[in-house]
């Protein structure tokens, strides 16, 4: 029987394609358990406003003052220094020390001083009248449904901040857990045919979510290509489906014959049960990136009918499929290259057009389609990015890294729409006020979600109270 057991093992180990993935989340996700003296129940501390989140983060640093914070006094004071203009003093938050500055440094300690003026015009839009730039029309569309936060902050100042924003632990600090492994750690799964977690696009410079949870509560990568959406997620060579399923009545087969014999074996146990996750999943995944039974109306909603908008859009429209299917958490990262696309210390009127242009039809498609379908009400949409742009000139037409004040925004899942939420100084410098650290949209995140973050705590891992965050309630309804 130890032979038997043994060249399972082999087997299993030897077995290629997703299960390999699968293998070690599971695996890991006994040890977990094991070595933690609390484990979450899979189940909400109290009754959640929402079950699923969509996240969407722009790498690079998207412009808060071209986007969602206009800030006419840039065009006023064109081309003088901050010391020559009434900003010279400007006064940060309590939260960030109560510090009066005349000059303060940027990214990488530079000194961006020259005020740029504002590259694109503003207008109001729907109910609530919320300017919206003229980048993001079709956002602005929605704009009743959405909670704009003008007032976050961070303390990394260049593109680890990526890192920072899903984390809230600098990047050079021992690393946590992402949030989206927090709620994929706390929370059980609504479909056991489908990975809990789930990232498209580029990741940051950290490709761990789990870290001390363990790759249990790392993200599945997929692409949006029904050929071939998980790289791994077939079996190496051709392989008859009748041979393949063959195989796991094999495998289930000599699990039962050891289980009898090695019944305290859970490593062993988790490995079975990712090879059959990971076979189901072979079925399911390609099956939801499907989009021909979607309507014609749909495609062009998300912008599937132009290049543009159909990458960008494709993603989003599987997002809907997922969601709709059960899973928990899904993270799309748009732009490309190690910093991101939206990094513009040069040009920044001429690319940030083109990378609006490619994410603003499709956003305002999901949401509207998430809101005719009725899934708004419990599904989070997050708009974020690692910090903004300053509000001084870059060279001759960019913006330098500025983590001191920049804007998110969310809808859905309990969150009031029409809301304007903080603010920046009138240079849009500062979060002046109701600054919120990036945790603090990780908190409001967890507790529409029904979960405590402190309930979570991992024994003998230290939480700052920082990283727990803050819920924003004013943005609830």
């Amino acid at each position: 029987m130890l032979e038997l057991t043994s060249n399972r093992r082999l087997f299993l180990g030897n077995t290629s394609g997703i299960a390999g993935a699968a293998l070690a989340s599971l695996l890991s996700a006994e040890t977990s358990s094991a070595e933690s003296n609390h484990f979450p129940s899979g189940k909400p501390h109290f009754p959640p406003k929402a079950k699923s989140v969509i996240w969407l983060f722009m790498r690079g640093g998207v412009s808060h003052m071209e986007s969602f914070d206009p800030k006419p006094a840039l065009d006023q004071y064109a081309g003088q220094t901050i010391s020559e203009t009434p900003f010279a003093e400007v006064q940060t938050s309590d939260k960030l020390k109560r510090v009066r500055v005349v000059v303060v440094n940027d990214a990488n300690g530079q000194q961006r001083n020259k005020l740029y003026p504002l590259q694109i015009g503003f207008k109001p839009y729907g109910q609530s009248g919320t300017k919206v730039s003229d980048w993001f029309p079709h956002i602005g569309s929605k704009v009743d449904d959405l909670s704009i936060i003008r007032s976050m902050w961070t303390t990394d100042d260049n593109h680890g901040a990526q890192v920072q924003f899903h984390s809230g632990r600098h990047m050079l600090d021992p690393r946590v857990p992402t949030i989206g492994a927090w709620i994929n750690y706390g929370l059980g799964t609504l479909n056991e045919n489908l990975p809990q977690f789930i990232c498209m696009g580029p990741r940051f410079f950290d490709k761990r979510d789990g870290h001390y949870l363990g790759p249990a509560y790392d993200s599945v990568q997929l692409k949006v290509d029904p050929k071939e959406p998980l790289s791994y997620a077939k079996p190496q060579g051709e392989l008859d489906p009748t041979i393949q399923k063959a195989e796991f009545d094999l495998i289930s087969k000599l699990n039962r014959i050891s289980g009898h014999r090695y019944p305290d074996d859970k490593t062993l146990a988790a490995r079975i049960k990712s090879y059959e996750l990971a076979y189901r999943m072979q079925t399911a995944v390609p099956e939801i990136i499907r989009f021909d039974t979607e309507s014609e109306a749909t495609h062009k909603l998300y912008g599937l009918d132009q290049p543009e908008t159909r990458p960008f859009g494709e993603q989003l429209l599987s997002a809907r499929r997922f969601i709709e299917q059960g899973v928990r958490f899904i993270q799309i990262m748009h732009g490309d290259g190690a910093a991101g696309a939206w990094d513009q210390h040069s040009g920044l009127k001429k690319r940030h057009a083109e990378l609006a242009m490619q994410v603003d039809r499709p956003i305002a498609g999901l949401l509207c389609d998430l809101k005719q379908r009725g899934m708004l009400d419990e599904t989070i949409v997050v708009f974020a990015t690692e910090f903004g742009r300053t509000p001084g000139s870059q060279g001759s037409d960019g913006r330098d890294h500025h983590p001191y004040g920049f804007s998110v925004w969310m809808a859905g899942g309990g969150i009031r729409g029409g809301v304007v939420h903080g603010s920046t100084d009138e240079i849009g410098f500062h979060a002046a006020e109701n600054p919120h650290y990036v945790t603090d949209v990780h908190a409001t995140i967890m507790h529409q979600l029904g979960l405590q973050p402190q309930r979570l705590h991992v024994a003998g891992h230290q939480r700052l109270e920082q990283d727990y965050g803050n819920v924003i309630h004013e943005i609830l309804s």
